[in-house]
């Protein structure tokens, strides 16, 4: 497939549409005609003589869009939506988000709403984007709850994100970095890397204590931190207790995410170290399922960990399913989520499956386009009906390239129980302080929307290795602060 840009400098965006169409095809980006058209897929894009052209061809079938761009305030959404229709009309197939490509959509018509208005944002969602009214709603439902969470983000707030880049096994579809603990190389890695962790969060703390900053929130994620032993865990949560000042600390979640390294010990060390909040992910409760993607526990062991965590004395649980596994249906995937609502979890987060490239299913096809966006759809329609029937209200949301369909993840939470870190990161909403391998720092002006990235190392024997450069990248927090005191 080729894709032409001619005259204009929207490559970007034409490409990222483009995409939404075709996303398991090569696209072959150029900057002049071509005669490609008798021979291959050809997507021309052009700006003359203030006038925009869109020319498609493919399977034989040829459309062809002129608009004249005299009183047009932005060529680049002109043009898109040009191409949009076009391919609309060549595929016969509407991705319902339509033009849009962020990975953001609430944030985005947060600020619709404050140019001009909720029913004119709401209209321009629908009539310039392209956005089903499905999904118009569900924007709309996240952003006024996102926006309430937002507004209790002070000047002087921050939150704390600590990685844990490792699990007992890698499922099929993960991209993310992390170790196996199968591997004997990230058993070695594991007890320098808690040692130096435990010296970042000292010094990270000690640069929050130093500008008065009120930690909000903490996020441990990974990987699965529950790898770790509780012994390794109660290091880490005396470390925060020691470097910060945990006072107005609202949430704290560490994520549990696999039920097949869950414990008593590690609950109740985690319980005692002042964390309020937990995943217990299935991803599915169907075995066959959880089987083809590399888990190695079992719906039942789900259960049984999600009853110990409510002994334990956990009032705050999460709980991830995956649109879209292989070998996953939607009647499959709809007794998940009813068998999720009876064990009555406060949080029930919905993703949908994302093929990426360095994950196992990246690199076989055959499986990744059997995997049907529709289905992943039909999914993610039954967990919106069913969890807002149930009193579960979505609040969060973001999109990710390669997702089947092109669709979303939605974070649905019982009034009151909506988990505000993944807000303040995702929104900006303050400074968040990143330790371990593969953090970003995330620091932000107290009254600005000026943004500063601060780096890890990668992978842990980077992290390990590179240990003092990493503290030497953190003494950039407070020549940061300084320009905005």
């Amino acid at each position: 497939m080729i894709l032409e840009i001619l005259g204009h400098s929207y490559q970007y965006e034409l490409e990222k549409l483009t995409r939404l169409f075709f996303p398991n095809e090569k696209i072959r980006v150029v900057y002049k005609k071509s005669d490609a058209a008798e021979t291959e897929p050809l997507f021309r894009t052009e700006i003359r003589e203030n006038n925009a052209y869109v020319f498609c061809c493919l399977d034989g079938k040829a459309l062809e869009q002129t608009v004249s761009l005299k009183d047009v305030e932005d060529p680049e959404l002109q043009i898109a939506s040009m191409l949009f229709r076009t391919l609309t009309d060549l595929t016969g197939y509407q991705p319902k988000w339509g033009l849009l490509t962020g990975i953001r959509p609430s944030k985005l018509l947060l600020a619709l709403q404050a140019e001009m208005g909720e029913e004119n944002a709401h209209t321009y969602f629908l009539d310039r984007f392209f956005v089903s009214e499905e999904k118009t709603a569900l924007t709309e439902s996240v952003a006024a709850r996102e926006e309430s969470i937002i507004r209790t983000s002070r000047p002087d707030s921050c939150s704390l994100y600590v990685s844990i880049p490792f699990c007992p096994t890698r499922c099929s579809y993960c991209s993310f970095v992390s170790h196996a603990m199968t591997a004997a190389t990230a058993k070695k890695l594991l007890p320098d890397y808690v040692a130096l962790l435990t010296k970042e969060i000292e010094k990270t703390g000690a640069y929050a204590k130093s500008l008065g900053l009120r930690l909000e929130s903490v996020y441990f994620g990974g990987g699965t931190p529950t790898t770790l032993s509780a012994e390794q865990l109660g290091t880490l949560l005396s470390a925060i207790d020691r470097a910060f000042d945990l006072s107005f600390v609202r949430e704290y979640t560490v994520e549990a995410g696999r039920p097949d390294t869950i414990t008593r010990e590690k609950l109740d060390t985690l319980k005692s170290g002042g964390v309020t909040r937990v995943s217990i992910n299935p991803q599915t409760f169907n075995d066959a399922v959880l089987r083809e993607i590399g888990r190695n526990h079992t719906s039942a062991l789900t259960e049984s960990a999600y009853f110990e965590a409510r002994s334990a004395g956990f009032g705050n649980i999460n709980m991830d399913f995956i649109a879209g596994l292989p070998m996953d249906t939607p009647d499959s995937f709809a007794a998940s989520v009813d068998r999720a609502i009876l064990l009555n979890p406060e949080n029930i987060t919905v993703h949908t499956l994302s093929v990426k490239r360095a994950s196992n299913l990246g690199t076989q096809n055959a499986k990744v386009e059997r995997a049907s966006g529709l289905a992943a759809d039909r999914m993610l329609g039954y967990a919106y009906q069913k969890l807002t029937a149930n009193a579960y209200h979505p609040y969060y949301m973001y999109r990710q390239s390669k997702t089947l369909g092109n669709l979303e993840n939605t974070g649905y939470a019982k009034a009151g129980y909506e988990c505000i870190y993944n807000i303040f990161m995702m929104e900006e909403c303050h400074t968040v302080f990143a330790v371990g391998a593969g953090a970003v720092t995330k620091l932000k002006s107290p009254h600005g929307k000026e943004i500063e990235r601060i780096f890890n190392y990668k992978y842990p024997y980077e992290y390990i290795s590179g240990f003092e450069e990493i503290l030497a990248r953190k003494e950039k927090i407070l020549p940061f602060y300084e320009k905005y005191t």
